[in-house]
């Protein structure tokens, strides 16, 4: 009867070895490593975007067994006893305690498609009509700014006197050339002065901004040119979801009564 029990006994051993060891990639001074920790490690480079291959897999896996036997140290170090440690680790449960909150509350408060339609068309209603291609020459005085007017019409190349002269760093390495964009971009007296330009039209006069003195040029105009709702969805969506998150936060600051 005794031999009988004894071989069963090693029958069960032989049966859940296997098994046990499955459930677990190394055992560290006698310390069993959790395959769930290589797995979790594992899903945290997933999520970065970083592809999981098998080498990657070792690494990991030899990581997690590194892990294990530097805190076996740390604890054989009395570490978690300092002071150190324990404000590290309070401050280390806030960050995912949040972390986590926030994760919560955006799956429960997505940005559905009725929010990024109806940011998509208040954009589209402030950037529709007219665009202009225009180019400028800025100085800081009117005089200046009558001369460059004089010598164009003598003559002189616009794109050439811009290099030379304007105040704009932006656009005078360019030739003051402002590419497309809406009368709404710029300061009231520059666009209320180009919009009054036909195409190929330079201004008469100087226009004065707080910027200082400008000669403008349009050298073309269309219908404004938008993007489609596809091409900037994933972008609105992303900003939405920002601004969400953010009332969010405000909400419970203003909430909360601190004194």
């Amino acid at each position: 009867m005794k031999a009988t029990l004894s071989a069963l006994t090693a029958a069960a051993l032989i049966c859940v070895a296997p098994w046990a060891a499955a459930q677990n990639v190394a055992i560290v001074n006698g310390k069993p490593v959790p395959s769930a920790r290589v797995d979790a490690l594992v899903q945290q480079i997933e999520a970065s975007g970083q592809p999981v291959t098998d080498e990657l897999r070792e690494r990991v896996k030899e990581e997690a067994i590194l892990r294990e036997i530097f805190m076996q140290e740390a604890q054989k170090r009395g570490v978690a006893a300092t002071a150190e440690y324990k404000t590290q680790m309070e401050l280390a449960r806030q960050t995912i305690l949040i972390r986590t909150l926030f994760a919560d509350w955006q799956k429960k408060n997505p940005v559905t498609d009725a929010d990024i339609q109806a940011e998509y068309d208040k954009f589209a209603a402030a950037n529709s009509g007219k665009e202009y291609r225009a180019r400028h020459i800025l100085v800081e005085k009117e005089d200046e700014a009558k001369a460059l007017i004089a010598a164009i019409k003598g003559g002189a190349k616009f794109e050439d006197l811009a290099k030379q002269k304007s105040k704009d760093p932006g656009s005078g390495a360019n030739g003051g050339d402002l590419d497309w964009a809406n009368a709404a971009s710029y300061v009231t007296e520059f666009s209320e002065a180009m919009v009054k330009l036909d195409k190929g039209q330079m201004t008469e006069a100087p226009v004065k901004s707080q910027f200082g003195w400008h000669v403008i040029r349009v050298d073309d105009v269309r219908q404004a040119q938008l993007p489609k709702l596809e091409e900037v969805k994933a972008e609105i969506a992303q900003q939405l979801s920002q601004q969400k998150m953010a009332e969010f936060q405000r909400n419970l600051r203003e909430k909360a009564k601190v004194q």
